[in-house]
């Protein structure tokens, strides 16, 4: 590009080209990284035309992408490690200043998947049914984006879209169009669109990249959704045709989902009331909670359910025994989503069989219901009503939940289990139960983690750096 001039008092001089932009944060995916910059406070005597994010890799070379305004754009790496980011604003006048390499960021290569616990119908993926322990990598791709467990039956998504099942394939859970036991992962037909998958008790959930919903397995109560209760699918079938769901969660006898409109919808069993519609009448077919449009995160569980809203606010409905529901009381059930307490800082609750877990902003993490065999982690077998804190830590950063405990992982990548370990499941290579957290391994590159939902079993991917 040309540096243009002009006369101004004192003879021919360049007009000024932008100053450096500023690059306020970075966020690393598997070999590729999402750029936050500010335009610069002095643009210049010209227009911007477009940026340049340059991202300096470890071994020394040198990735960019462009943008033409502001914002946040992704930048495609090819080797991962430490990774430094620089941006520079271009104009009519000629490249702006550099804003010098910074933001350093590690840049995982891959996401490898691991399973522990229960190996019975073959549902760790390891191509047997022995118990583990410990996790243990699930063969040696790197590709695996998103793993859910159900009641004997994952599911797993990459990071090319494909979708993988393996476990328990009664009903036709594992979407293979038959009901045969797989115990490695087995690719469901050959689409390259899926985004999110939930597994529930013996059903799953798909939404694909274009906002449709898929559900297949056991229809039981009409938890599939497809208006025909009572018959089981064994390949993914479409909910509809609409085109606008965002987040789906599986449960034990229903389903929920949000739409990309903010909507909350349920449909399946609702004899506790688990479907929020103010009544305990079965639905077959998706059908609206309320009228708000400001639902943000979902999750069925056992007959019951909690969700988070856009304000932080955190709700639960359906079966209240043992006071799972978080309400201060022992039991009642409620079949319309009520509020838990009036904090406005949760950003993300579990659900599953007597008890719940949930994760505040603030990074701390709260647990009520059943303390059976130590699963809500508070060090003890007292049953809660209402939201406990676990420990005094303040760098939760997501939780899962499992029939006989939960697991969680920190800020800092570090992966934390509690409860029964009867097969293994803690994952601290014993058979020993944990009443409150404990570390699995030394790893701190820990990206997800999902429990099972009615068996003892977890699955969890981390980040590989090499």
């Amino acid at each position: 590009m040309s540096r243009k001039g002009g006369i101004i008092s004192g003879g021919f001089q360049p007009l000024k080209a932008p100053d450096a932009p500023t690059v306020d944060s970075v966020s690393a995916g598997v070999l590729s990284a999402d750029v936050t910059f500010s335009a610069p406070s002095n643009t210049g005597d010209g227009t911007i035309d477009s940026y340049v994010i340059t991202a300096k890799q470890s071994d020394g070379t040198s990735a960019s992408a462009t943008a033409s305004a502001a914002g946040t754009t992704s930048v495609s790496l090819t080797v991962g490690g430490t990774t430094t980011f620089a941006a520079q604003a271009l104009s009519e006048y000629g490249p702006g200043q550099f804003s010098g390499f910074g933001n350093s960021t590690s840049v995982p290569t891959g996401q490898e998947l691991y399973t522990w616990g229960r190996g019975s119908q073959g549902r760790l993926g390891h191509n047997d049914t022995v118990d583990r322990s410990s996790p243990v990598q699930v063969g040696s791709l790197t590709t695996w984006a998103q793993v859910s467990l159900g009641g004997a039956n994952v599911g797993a998504i990459k990071t090319d879209g494909t979708f993988w099942t393996w476990g328990s394939n009664s009903y036709g859970r594992l979407a293979q169009n038959n009901t045969t036991d797989v115990s490695s992962p087995t690719q469901v037909g050959a689409l390259t669109n899926w985004s999110q998958v939930s597994g529930g008790n013996t059903h799953m959930l798909a939404v694909k990249t274009d906002g449709t919903l898929w559900s297949w397995g056991n229809d039981f109560n009409g938890r599939l959704g497809l208006n025909q209760p009572d018959t089981d699918k064994s390949s993914p079938t479409q909910v509809g045709s609409l085109t606008t769901w965002s987040k789906v969660s599986g449960g034990g006898l229903f389903s929920v989902a949000i739409k990309a409109d903010g909507t909350l919808w349920s449909w399946g069993r609702s004899y506790y009331g688990q479907l929020g519609q103010n009544n305990r009448i079965d639905r077959s077919s998706p059908v609206q909670v309320g009228a708000l449009t400001d639902w943000y995160q979902v999750s069925a569980g056992d007959g019951f359910c909690g969700a988070v809203k856009t304000d932080g606010t955190l709700w639960m409905w359906g079966n209240g025994n043992v006071g799972k529901l978080g309400l201060n009381l022992s039991s009642g059930h409620r079949s319309s989503p009520v509020q838990v307490g009036a904090l406005t800082n949760w950003s993300q609750v579990q659900t599953c069989n007597g008890f719940t877990a949930a994760v505040k902003t603030d990074g701390t993490m709260w647990v009520w219901g059943s303390a059976a065999n130590g699963r809500t982690g508070t060090n003890n077998l007292t049953t809660y009503s209402s939201p406990v804190q676990i420990g005094a830590l303040t760098d939760w950063a997501q939780v899962t939940t499992l029939n006989t405990g939960a697991a969680a992982i920190k800020t800092d990548g570090t992966l934390w289990a509690w409860g029964v370990s009867d097969f293994g499941q803690v994952g601290d290579s014993t058979t020993i139960n944990r009443s409150s957290p404990v570390q699995v391994g030394a790893l701190t590159t820990w990206y997800q983690v999902s429990g099972n939902f009615v068996n003892p079993s977890l699955a969890a991917i981390q980040q590989s750096f090499t």
